[in-house]
């Protein structure tokens, strides 16, 4: 494939980066979303890209939103005889521990629809109970009645013994239902865990199912999928195991993140993704932040994710006054129909792009490249309502609007600035030792200020920014991920480790050798989950001669204690097979003197700061050269975002284009 094409869909803008692997060309743009039918803006923006040899991955938020709004299929969950209320038990786990009013999310499964089959199997896999084959007719009877479309399978401990609940899975396909079984999905202890997250799959398969069906049909060539994870799959897998892909948009941001800070050597990064809906946040110490832990929609999710933190401040953030009087950003959003007041399509409502536009931060003349005029007049009305509704005390020089929107853009850097120190702070780094990358479209004009604001030193905006979960998508490998559940004490031997991991070891590389790598390229690693007895959860460690003193050493800076006197016990074993991908090359930039040439320069416009009110010059980004250095306050325009620079501030360009904020 000679043309290989990434796409991100975002709540407002669906983005495309294509790099041509013949003469090496790399090309973006965006285009705006079709909520009512993301398909529409893919199959729309594809057009503009040659057919002929054509390799496409895709983040896409179709599961996520058939999760997060409760629209997947019509679900049942099949367990053991006396199970059936495992979804509603749950955990004693309280996520608001104070709050005596908290109430926990609603199972994606009504209580109607738990059903029961007799079998039992014990811890160690031995068989109980044989499982009842003649209770299978009536149950097909009886999810055939109740108009179901896709079902989780999740019998007791079938991790330890798969043959009733694969028995059961089979029958139920054959009858013509969506079936997803927990020992395909995660055969692994835990039984709510495991529960949930096989429902999770069940419930949003025929949802993305449908979709990349669509998509490969009217496609052709080869798609593949991001995973949660970091690495890609086939789109007939991500149709069959839907669950792993819940948040493949964010993690093609991780990616595209580590790809163009690795090019510098840099390595400790904190990843500031801001689109039009969320802003998703999070730390990455070298390795990419891997969690087994996760909950989406406040339901856990059991497989590896990478571990993102989002909240609800995007460009397209409505900002409100709410019963108190105070002002609100987030996290309701205008989203890309209508959008903000300013793209003309219908918003009526006040957001942070209107707030920005109104504060003269953006050039109305230049969103996405000139293609899109902003409409400064009609934000400014809106912004100036919201004044009135605040009954604003109005500092001199300013207007009405231009006050209610530096407080706007106040609150949003606020729960941004919360998030940052939630996945940074709260888990012990120190957010000085880190460099913040900054993208999605709104990201830069935001990137400095946070920083600021937690003592980061260091910021990078990608000349990709706008795009870069899409180009994450291009420089993401194949990846498959395995776990087999053990519980076995530290004391066993490295063979009999290794000789429990082999299964899993070629089910990885003959499961990637399908997908054409040859034995040689095909990286395997080994991984161990471990605790100390008496634990509730464990830590992953590599497989290796020194495991237990990584793992002690580990726990000391995860938790601030080791007993190394205590023999560790393994819970599971995993393995992490990759096929890796060549990145796409990254154009460079010609090399320039200190000083931008003239050229770049567009003109020196108003703009209100954080304190006063200046002539800030903006430059045209695309006409820098390496080495250029700035000075803020300064805004640098680019076709799909824009870059503010608070006063006292500098800034150079590397040669790709990347733009470095020393703050």
């Amino acid at each position: 494939m000679s043309i290989r094409v990434g796409i991100d869909i975002g709540g407002t803008f669906t983005d495309f980066v294509v790099f041509d692997e013949t003469d090496g060309r790399l090309t973006t743009f965006k285009i705006f979303s079709t909520p009512d039918d993301p398909a529409r803006a893919v199959l729309e923006g594809l057009q503009q890209v040659p057919a002929a040899a054509r390799q496409i991955v895709h983040g896409s938020t179709v599961a996520t939103n058939a999760l997060l709004e409760r629209k997947g299929a019509r679900t049942a969950f099949v367990t053991t005889a006396g199970f059936r209320d495992l979804l509603y038990i749950g955990r004693q786990n309280r996520a608001e521990l104070y709050d005596l009013a908290a109430r926990r999310p609603e199972p994606l499964v009504p209580r109607t629809l738990c059903f029961e089959v007799p079998e039992r199997v014990g811890p160690d896999g031995s068989v109980l109970q044989p499982l009842d084959e003649t209770a299978i007719p009536p149950l097909i009877e009886a999810l055939r009645s109740a108009r179901v479309e896709s079902v989780a399978v999740c019998l007791l401990f079938s991790f330890a013994h798969p043959d009733h609940e694969q028995r059961l899975a089979r029958a139920l396909r054959e009858a013509g239902f969506v079936v997803a079984a927990s020992s395909d999905i995660l055969p692994a202890f835990r039984e709510y865990e495991r529960a949930s997250t096989t429902t999770a799959s069940a419930y949003v398969a025929p949802v993305l199912d449908r979709y990349l069906g669509r998509l490969e049909a009217a496609l052709g060539g080869t798609l593949r999928v991001m995973q949660s994870s970091g690495g890609l799959i086939h789109a007939r897998e991500a149709r069959a195991q839907a669950v792993r892909c819940v948040l493949s948009g964010p993690a093609g941001g991780l990616i595209g993140a580590r790809f163009v800070a690795g090019l510098s050597g840099t390595r400790h990064l904190i990843t500031f993704d801001m689109g039009g809906t969320s802003t998703d946040v999070a730390l990455v110490p070298d390795a990419l932040p891997l969690t087994t832990e996760g909950t989406i929609g406040g339901l856990p999710i059991g497989i590896p994710l990478l571990d993102i933190h989002t909240v609800g401040a995007g460009g397209g953030s409505i900002a409100r006054v709410d019963p108190g009087g105070a002002l609100r950003v987030g996290p309701e959003s205008a989203g890309a129909d209508p959008g903000p007041v300013c793209y003309g399509r219908g918003g009526i409502e006040p957001t942070v792009t209107d707030a920005h536009l109104v504060l003269g931060r953006l050039r109305p003349d230049a969103f996405l490249g000139g293609r899109h005029r902003l409409d400064a007049k009609a934000a400014e009305e809106a912004l100036t309502r919201l004044a009135r509704t605040l009954r604003l005390d109005v500092p001199p020089g300013l207007t009405p609007a231009q006050a209610a929107a530096r407080g706007v853009v106040a609150v949003a850097e606020a729960h941004m600035a919360r998030a940052l120190r939630v996945i940074s702070v709260e888990r012990g780094y120190d957010p000085r030792d880190f460099v913040l990358v900054s993208f999605g479209g709104a990201g830069g004009l935001h990137a400095a200020t946070l920083a600021r604001a937690l003592g980061i030193r260091r910021v990078l905006v990608p000349a990709q920014a706008s795009v870069l979960s899409a180009l994450g998508m291009l420089a993401a490998d194949v990846v498959r991920d395995y776990v087999r559940t053990v519980m076995l004490p530290g004391t066993t031997s490295a063979e009999e480790l290794r000789r429990r991991l082999d299964p899993l070891v070629r089910q990885g590389r003959e499961e990637l050798r399908a997908e054409g790598f040859a034995s040689g390229q095909i990286r395997i690693e080994r991984l161990l989950d471990v605790r100390y007895p008496g634990q509730s959860y464990e830590l992953t460690v590599p497989f290796g001669r020194g495991w237990i003193r990584a793992f002690h050493r580990l726990h000391r800076r995860r938790y601030g204690y080791a007993t190394p006197d205590l023999v560790p016990e393994i819970v599971n074993l995993r393995v992490r097979a990759t096929g890796p991908i060549a990145p796409p090359a990254l154009p460079t930039v010609e090399a320039g003197d200190p000083v931008p040439p003239s050229e770049a320069l567009l003109d020196r416009t108003p703009v209100v700061l954080e304190t006063s009110r200046a002539d800030v010059p903006f430059f045209d980004a695309t006409r820098l050269r390496a080495g250029n250095r700035l000075l803020g306050p300064a805004v640098l325009v680019r076709p799909d975002t824009t870059i503010y620079l608070p006063p006292e501030t500098t800034a150079h360009v590397d040669r790709f284009g990347h733009v470095w904020i020393d703050t």
